[in-house]
């Protein structure tokens, strides 16, 4: 079962790693990125911030919506990281068990827009959000568990 989607640019860090996995109840943490499963250093980084007892697998997008279509994961609460707003938009349009993505941390780029603390979002980013909350899935913004949800909807 996907438990969350979470978008951060920093993608598995002490407050990922504890505060949310504890938060939602996972005993695994997909990472999916289309860079990170080539960059050795950057997959070491991110073994480093696991917690001891939850299973960490690092997969590109593709691999990602694979596996959890073809059932592997079902065994899982799954907690999916994912490092932009596009990669969050690829996985939540091709699986329907995607329900709820949470913004957590998206670095201002040129031409984004804040529009809450620690998101920033390009004016496609804006149109990928929106076509999925057309669909139904909702798409929130809190950094940390304990902060107040805040609808992605209300904020722009």
């Amino acid at each position: 079962m996907i438990t969350l989607l979470r978008v951060d640019h920093r993608l598995l860090h002490g407050q990922v790693a504890f505060s949310w996995t504890q938060y939602v109840g996972a005993d695994c943490i997909l990472i999916a990125n289309d860079s990170v499963p080539g960059d050795e250093l950057r997959k070491t980084t991110i073994k480093l911030a696991k917690p001891p007892s939850v299973k960490l697998v690092i997969k590109n997008i593709n691999d990602s919506i694979e596996a959890i279509k073809s059932g592997v994961t079902d065994k899982y609460n799954l907690f999916i990281v994912v490092e932009s707003v596009n990669d969050a938009w690829r996985i939540a349009s091709a699986l329907d068990e995607i329900k709820s993505i949470n913004l957590g941390g998206i670095k201002a780029k040129e031409g984004s827009k804040n529009i809450s603390k620690a998101i920033n979002l390009l004016p496609t980013e804006i149109e990928q959000l929106q076509q999925l909350v057309g669909k139904g899935v909702e798409v929130e913004i809190r950094q940390v568990p304990n902060d107040r949800k805040q609808l992605f909807a209300e904020c722009v």
